[in-house]
């Protein structure tokens, strides 16, 4: 369908491209992938037909469609929300003007046998088929449909885009571009301004009612669910594989270990042909061999390892400050702007280290609870903050609001304090901003590297409560997988804002779903929420049908209650058992604690007994017995925890 041809590219006598060629296929869905900088928002550029490359062509039939949605885009603010996305039919208007200007010319002409006059009745028939076929669907129901999937409501739909922000605009030039039902799709990062749910519609669209979709996206859940083929590019080449990027990736290491093994095998053959070259080279009577060997080696196609990229970001957050049993404390918090009530009645307590998710749509509250928190703006309600908590916050918008116009070094050297001063250096190229690379500007920083260096600005001062809104915006995978794990590592609170689903599996452990006003809490991770979800909308569901009125005439079975309840109860029953292990995991690992410390104590008393004693030992001794109240109090909200959980179970 597409065919990219001997496709060259140079920026600077650097070569991004050297003679690529593959073909998109219809119904292909394609996940370009490569590192910060190989090329692929410009490889999506050049097919949309936006920018030329060095050398080389990109055909397209005549006939396609290709629309491109890119990473950052000039919005028109003129319109309302549903006047804006019906321009995605506008060619509908544009064949009907065709219509009109074929009708007329075909009534002020008579050479009805001529060629021409033909040609015109060829092209009226095409344009009212074409017609007839776009209009068959209710636009109107199009619009809705898609529009709602994005996470807009009705009433957002008379609403002037200039209201929303740049996010919520961004999703309506998605839904414009996905009315529009183009032969190709290119879409650059789509997933980083819609939330979980939106990004599970448009996973379902593109699967079940795109075309070919060429895709670009750091979303490690939403290309393998979506992608069935991967192309890397690396190093100015592209290697293809006919697989989603989770397979891609196991192909992608067996590939480098080949290539690795070859090279290894050509370099051992290459040193032996030299050495005999060179130990026989003087000798007559092996003048002959020597010539051939020469010959040999001159024929050799040299193998080239690909580049790894032994970049490596060390990222680990400081060890957090002892803060109290409950860092935060909700009662029945509310926010309000005007009429419109973001959130009320939210109550919930998040226990120390607890690591925990805000999910939901887009203004449903989440940013708005965790600026709560922070005391920016005023609430309803009870928040009360822990003993002793240090809260380190990373905003949605914080690489943002770096300036621009200082370096790299500046930006961390006037926040730095004390020996830190000392030690940037070492900090920014532990975060890859060794060298010049700290010398340059901020605002020539790739959306990637301003997140990177803003992440810095947190890990300056030790904190026990990290907020992070959003952190993982123009972070490419490999970066998430570390900040992932510094996360995981950390021994602090973490409350977590994020759409991202591969980000967040394995990562908390408890998520706070926002909607409808309401902050409600989950046990368990992402990926169970979000089947409990699941099974609570088939329920939803199923009670919506059966009230649905009977056909006249029509015989009323009950369905058998027993069967449907356990059916619910099996799915149920496997989250319960789950909950209660997590539950009885936390008292055994109190239990084992508060008996590691009594051995610790009964040491300590031994050796006062015998006179083996020394200036510290009975601070050792007092600090261990308060070590153990602590253990005690853990045991007792541990054990409180289970109690109430395996009530809770059984009394439903």
């Amino acid at each position: 369908m597409i065919s990219i041809q001997n496709l060259s590219v140079e920026f600077s006598a650097k070569s991004l491209f050297d003679n690529i060629n593959y073909v998109i296929n219809k119904k292909d869905k394609i996940a370009l992938v490569g590192k910060n900088g190989a090329g692929k928002s410009t490889m999506l550029k050049i097919i949309a037909g936006l920018q030329s490359p060095t050398s080389g062509c990109v055909a397209r039939p005549n006939d396609i469609t290709i629309s491109y949605l890119p990473q950052q885009m000039v919005l028109n603010d003129t319109l309302t929300v549903i006047e804006e996305v019906s321009k995605a039919f506008s060619h509908i208007d544009e064949m009907h003007d065709q219509l009109n200007k074929i009708n007329a010319e075909l009534q002020s002409r008579e050479d009805y046998e001529s060629k021409e006059y033909q040609n015109l009745i060829d092209r009226l028939t095409t344009l009212n088929e074409h017609i007839a076929m776009e209009e068959s669907e209710n636009k109107e129901a199009e619009m809705e449909k898609t529009l709602i999937g994005l996470g807009f409501k009705r009433e957002d739909f008379n609403r002037p885009t200039a209201e929303f922000s740049g996010g919520w605009r961004m999703r309506i030039e998605l839904a414009k571009l996905l009315l529009t039902h183009p032969d190709v799709l290119l879409l650059d990062e789509p997933t980083n301004h819609l939330d979980i749910e939106s990004i599970q519609w448009l996973e379902n669209f593109l699967i079940n009612k795109a075309n070919a979709v060429v895709l670009v996206s750091h979303d490690r859940a939403f290309i393998d669910n979506v992608t069935n083929r991967t192309i890397e590019i690396s190093l100015g080449k592209i290697y293809d594989y006919a697989v989603n990027y989770s397979k891609y990736v196991v192909l992608h290491q067996e590939r480098i270990e080949q290539q690795m093994r070859a090279y290894q095998n050509q370099q051992k053959q290459i040193q032996e042909t030299e050495d005999f070259i060179e130990r026989f080279r003087y000798k007559a009577t092996k003048a002959v061999q020597v010539q051939s060997r020469i010959k040999q080696l001159s024929k050799i196609d040299r193998i080239e390892v690909d580049e790894v990229d032994t970049s490596h970001l060390n990222l680990k957050f400081p060890p957090a400050p002892r803060s109290g049993d409950y860092p935060i404390i909700a009662d029945n918090v509310g926010k309000r702007y005007g009429e419109h009530q973001v959130f009320d009645n939210a109550t919930f307590t998040i226990k120390r280290g607890e690591k925990v998710a805000f999910v939901g749509k887009n203004g449903e509250g989440k940013s708005t609870l965790v600026k709560c928190i922070m005391n920016e703006i005023p609430f309803t309600g009870n928040l009360k903050i822990g003993h002793n908590i240090k809260i380190g916050y990373f905003a949605q918008n914080q690489a943002q609001l770096l300036d621009g116009e200082i370096s790299v070094f500046d930006t961390i050297d006037r926040v730095a304090v004390g020996d830190i001063r000392t030690k940037i250096r070492d900090i920014l190229g532990a975060f890859m901003f060794g060298g010049e690379a700290s010398d340059k500007k901020v605002k020539v920083l790739s959306g990637g590297e301003k997140t990177r260096l803003a992440m810095i600005r947190l890990l300056l001062e030790p904190v026990n409560l990290l907020i992070l809104d959003e952190p993982t915006n123009h972070l490419d995978m490999r970066t998430k997988d570390i900040l992932k794990q510094a996360i995981k590592e950390f021994n602090g609170t973490v409350i977590v804002v994020s759409h991202d689903r591969e980000f967040l599996d394995g990562l908390v452990e408890k998520v706070y779903e926002f909607g409808d006003g309401k902050v409600k809490e989950c046990l368990g991770g992402i990926y169970e929420f979000l089947e409990k979800k699941k099974i609570a909308s088939l329920a939803e569901l199923e009670v919506s049908k059966s009230v649905n009125k009977p056909e006249a005439n029509a015989k009323i079975i009950t369905p058998p209650v027993e069967q449907s309840s356990t059916k619910l109860s099996y799915a149920e029953q496997r989250e319960r058992e789950k909950t209660i292990k997590r539950a009885e995991k936390k008292v055994s690992e109190a239990e084992n604690e508060i008996s590691k410390i009594e051995a610790e104590i009964a040491e300590i008393e031994d050796k006062i007994a015998s006179g083996d004693v020394d200036s510290d030992i009975f601070n050792q001794h007092a600090a261990k017995n308060k070590q153990l109240e602590n253990a005690m109090s853990l045991w007792e909200l541990a054990s409180m925890e289970l109690d109430e959980l395996k009530t809770k179970l059984n009394n439903n």
